[in-house]
């Protein structure tokens, strides 16, 4: 098939490889220019694209990476991975309405359009299909088929594999979805086909809100069971022994990425806007997250002063600035509000992350390596990621004092979160 990935980020650069290594033609098309020239270079910016397999895929002619639209046109599927931001708590769907502008310009009878962005139930019948069809002057269902089929992307995840993780499949009816589930079936182990794109839609929501309140929950109970003095992470893996009915999560500085700071709160926003109530357990639950990072800072101060230690001028090395474990990404990371907070206070503020290149913007940040000079000349080392790459005893061993966000360390000069 000639298939189209629109937007070739943390998403759609794996779908594009993953469906030209399953035999497909596949355009990986994207507005940023400088992402062209690296993917066009085999230069992989995504961590579960190895350079190698990029450059295997390119060699091949499988794969293309352009801005050019025009190199759209003759597509037989189209997959849509652009962002979804939020906006002041409104979600922005510009990105996904302006690539179903584009789409439906080369659009013809017999392509199939697909949205993977994350959105709120009802965009691919509200939005989605108008938006093609005003385009290409065709009908949807009709003439061209359409269907949402939710990322379901775990960056850096040894566990599970891009093609093992079952993937979730609806179309706009009988043969959309027929169509839509044959594609994924041949870049894909397993796919789940649901009655309609709405369940699907709502399903990826499920997922991220299920998360999101359950570490919201241990979080706010771990600020709790600290001015108690019971040890949580003791509790938790007590109450982990548990084979039913009990899910493990762990607290934390707090979360980000895409997922879990962003989409649950496209659910709130549709049930405010179309029933007039709130979702309560989503809005306190985003709520409980947001202040982590300034919870994380409150424990810094105190600890200082204990020491007989300012907070201003107070030399603070902030290890691992990613928002996941072993990730690349710093999108929407709680290190940023970490460090932010500690600056506007006087600190003198440094990064140890080995995952990110040399020269990323950091913010606040300046980066440094996690050398033994470096921790011993720190009044303060906060551990928020705990990266397979840190040498965690020799950091324990040359600290002063350690605010341990993830329980990896113990010792007298270790604190946990």
């Amino acid at each position: 098939m000639q298939i189209v990935v629109a937007g070739q980020g943390y998403v759609g650069l794996p779908l594009a490889v993953r469906a030209a290594q399953a035999g497909h033609h596949v355009v990986g098309y994207d507005v940023d220019q400088d992402r062209i020239r690296r993917l066009t270079a085999g230069d992989s910016y995504v961590e579960d694209v190895p350079s190698s397999l990029l450059r295997a895929v390119l060699d091949t002619g499988a794969y293309a990476a352009t801005a050019d639209a025009a190199a759209l046109a003759g597509f037989d599927l189209a997959v849509i991975t652009v962002p979804t931001p939020l906006r002041d708590g409104v979600p922005d769907l510009s990105y996904i309405e302006a690539c179903a502008q584009t789409l439906g310009e080369y659009l013809r009878p017999g392509a199939t359009v697909v949205l993977e962005s994350t959105t709120y139930p009802g965009t691919t019948e509200e939005l989605l299909v108008p938006t093609l069809e005003k385009a290409s002057g065709l009908k949807g269902g009709s003439d061209f088929s359409v269907g949402f089929s939710p990322e379901r992307i775990a960056p850096g995840s040894k566990r599970w594999s891009f093609e093992g993780t079952p993937k979730v499949v609806s179309g706009i009816d009988a043969t959309s979805l027929e169509v839509i589930k044959a594609f994924y079936d041949t870049t894909f182990d397993t796919t789940v086909p649901v009655s309609a794109p709405r369940i699907a839609e709502l399903a990826k929501l499920i997922e991220n809100t299920f998360r999101l309140v359950n570490i919201s929950m241990i979080n706010e109970l771990a600020t709790l069971t600290n001015r108690l003095g019971v040890n949580i992470w003791e509790a938790i893996d007590a109450a982990g022994t548990k084979p039913f009915g009990f899910t493990r999560f762990t607290p934390g500085p707090g979360v980000g990425g895409h997922c879990l700071p962003v989409d649950p709160l496209f659910l709130a926003w549709k049930i405010r806007e179309e029933l007039g109530v709130p979702f309560r357990f989503v809005e306190l639950a985003a709520d409980v997250n947001r202040r982590m990072p300034d919870y994380v800072v409150q424990r810094i101060v105190e600890a200082l002063e204990a020491r007989g230690v300012a907070v201003g001028g107070a030399r603070v090395l902030l290890l691992g600035l990613t928002y996941k474990i072993n990730a690349t990404d710093l999108r929407n990371s709680p290190s940023a509000r970490v460090a932010e907070l500690l600056t506007s206070l006087g600190a003198d503020v440094r990064g140890a992350e080995p995952n990110i290149p040399d020269g990323a913007d950091t913010g606040a940040v300046r980066r440094v390596d996690a050398t033994p000079q470096e921790v011993a000349a720190a009044d303060t080392v906060v551990l928020l990621m705990d990266h397979a790459r840190f040498d965690l005893p020799m950091i324990q061993q040359h600290a002063a004092w350690v605010l341990d966000c993830r329980n990896r360390m113990a010792g007298a000069n270790v604190e946990v979160l």
